[in-house]
């Protein structure tokens, strides 16, 4: 089935995993082209993403030359099976590329684009072993630990909440519990103060170690260009950044001539705010452009 949306088409394709039936929509452009781009969805989400952005970006792409498929995981949206976690959909994926592929006559390589643990779920596919994987463009990478999550907001709000004299003078008069206040700090100070790769190893993990390293370990282990987008308004983002300067490993993983990073000072998470989404569509298809994978 497909509809015309004024970028081309959008056409839905149905296709199997693990004996499961999983459902996507790519938006085709009107000449066909080689690469294209493959959303990896955060959860609990299925293929629209967040007030739509994915239909968004998606025909935008199109709408340049970029065919762009979006698709549920098992257990999400329209795909039968049991849900599973970021940490668990690389066979997904993989069957999601061959799909993608056998719709598209003509295309011989994607790039990864995925969203909060949809970017993480990029970073742990297997990529160095799937020659049609040729890029990825990772938004606000999901690397939390308590730990990780303690330190950002020790670090970006309370300190701020502290050292605001109007917070003092809601204190003083009442309008503030000190209690309540005081108490949520403390208890911010004892999580940054845990051992991050350990509570990691505790809360997650297969054998490979926490998953925040295991997707260090997966952008350094491949070849092909890296793109991140970060939000200015994110804590999730905040807790990357901080993560990368603290780790020897994502630094490793990030020391690379292809990599590029760009901020979006004022977005959000999802990236809700108005032209924010188109923002991020558009810039995407500029790096495509920059980096000799589209027209």
């Amino acid at each position: 089935m497909s509809a015309a949306t004024g970028h081309g088409q959008d056409k839905a394709v149905l296709f199997e995993c693990g004996g499961e039936s999983l459902v996507g929509v790519i938006s085709v452009p009107e000449v066909p082209a080689e690469t294209g781009v493959l959303v990896i969805v955060g959860g609990p989400q299925y293929r629209a993403g967040s007030h739509r952005q994915f239909v968004l970006l998606a025909r935008h792409l199109a709408a340049q030359g970029v065919p762009c498929m979006r698709f549920d995981y098992r257990g999400m949206g329209d795909a039968t099976g049991a849900a599973r976690s970021f940490e668990s959909v690389s066979e997904d994926v993989e069957a999601a590329i061959g799909a993608f592929m056998e719709a598209c006559p003509g295309l011989h390589r994607v790039v990864l684009w995925g969203l909060c643990d949809g970017a993480s779920a990029a970073c742990l596919y297997p990529a160095q072993k799937d020659p049609r994987v040729a890029a990825a463009v990772l938004l606000n990478p999901w690397v939390h630990t308590q730990a990780g999550e303690a330190k950002v907001f020790l670090k970006h709000y309370y300190l701020q909440r502290i050292t605001d004299p109007s917070f003092w003078r809601k204190l003083g008069s009442g309008q503030v519990s000190f209690l309540k206040s005081f108490g949520s700090l403390f208890s911010f100070v004892r999580a940054a103060g845990r051992k991050a790769s350990a509570e990691a190893a505790a809360d997650v993990g297969d054998g490979g170690g926490p998953f925040p390293e295991r997707m260090a370990r997966g952008l350094a282990g491949r070849q092909g260009p890296l793109a991140i987008f970060l939000s200015g308004r994110d804590y999730v983002a905040r807790e990357f950044d901080d993560a990368c300067k603290a780790s020897a490993e994502w630094r490793k993983a990030l020391d690379r001539a292809d990599l590029d990073i760009t901020r979006f000072a004022d977005a959000d998470h999802t990236f809700s705010g108005p032209g924010e989404a188109q923002a991020v569509a558009e810039a995407t298809h500029a790096w495509l452009q920059a980096r000799g994978l589209a027209r």
